[in-house]
């Protein structure tokens, strides 16, 4: 790997940043704040990123008691009612996740296997960041999860809930991402908003919510244009502009669902242009007296 300093990192990093430049489009921040995020130094991620960054802004960090993903399930509920009506399991998962362990198996699909090894090469493993399980025996020894909670010590407002999974069997994180809830312009309701800090930006999920008609809920990315829901890969310049790139190609769908007791599952496809090249299956299983 070509090393370009501490300002540009590693080459395929900074190729990558400029693809963002060229196709995206120039922003304000402070106009699109649905696009702000943590941002990620040019030497990784890893397991620790957000308790440095949390350090970096003197931002509380929150460890213990219970902590979730989306604090009060509630707020998405805004301009969309149905959303009550999903199981109370998965609305407990949301909102008290520190309190659930996670096992995760997944699929790739015939051509796209090489993508992901490809992937894991050039990007995942050195940066320590979206590495995905390339087969379920990565993830047969299970997962560590941690989360921890940012919070603006002026308001003791939440900022996000870091979620970091790290497989057992190889060390390598798999994701380590801070979620949150954010409206975008092309969508009514409030969103699931993740983000994934990467070399000099992040790459960002915004997530429309669904109720099922078997209560079950759908968080899905297909927005078709910039202000969407969707994925977005965003490049700060350090100055308070950025460049962001709506990805129309890539699309996300989980659908969370109760299942056996103290059980949520979760199936999670990836497609691109249409075609889905990745499965994932999750277990969240609650801790016995939690």
């Amino acid at each position: 790997m070509i090393w370009l300093g501490n300002k540009r990192g590693n080459l395929a990093d900074w190729v990558t940043q400029r693809w963002v430049c060229a196709t995206g489009r120039r922003i304000r921040l402070s106009d699109h704040p649905w696009l702000d995020g943590p941002v990620g130094g040019t030497r990784g991620i890893g397991r620790n990123f957000f308790e440095e960054f949390a350090a970096g802004k003197n931002y509380e960090l929150v460890r213990s008691g219970v902590l979730g993903l989306i604090p009060d399930f509630r707020i998405l509920e805004e301009s969309n009612p149905s959303l009550s009506r999903v199981a109370a399991p998965v609305r407990l998962f949301y909102e008290q996740t520190s309190q659930f362990d996670l096992d995760v198996w997944s699929e790739w699909k015939g051509v796209f296997r090489p993508f992901g090894n490809a992937l894991s090469l050039i990007f995942s493993k050195r940066l320590q960041q979206l590495n995905v399980p390339l087969s379920s025996l990565d993830s047969a020894k299970g997962m560590t999860t941690s989360v921890v909670q940012l919070r603006d010590p002026s308001t003791s407002g939440a900022i996000c809930t870091a979620w970091v999974r790290e497989l057992h069997a190889t060390g390598n994180v798999v994701y380590a991402g801070g979620y949150s809830a954010a409206k975008v312009p092309g969508h009514p309701s409030p969103c699931v908003k993740v983000d994934f800090p990467l070399p000099n930006g992040s790459a960002i999920v915004l997530m429309k919510a669904e109720a099922n008609s078997d209560n079950s809920l759908s968080l899905k990315s297909n927005g078709k244009r910039f202000g969407d829901p969707g994925f977005y890969f965003v490049v700060h310049d350090g100055k308070g502009a950025a460049w962001a790139r709506y990805v129309a190609s890539m699309k996300e769908e989980i659908r969370v669902y109760e299942a056996e007791e103290g059980i949520v599952r979760a199936d999670h496809f990836l497609r691109l242009w249409g075609v889905q090249f990745l499965r994932l299956h999750y277990r969240m299983r609650r801790r016995a007296g939690s």
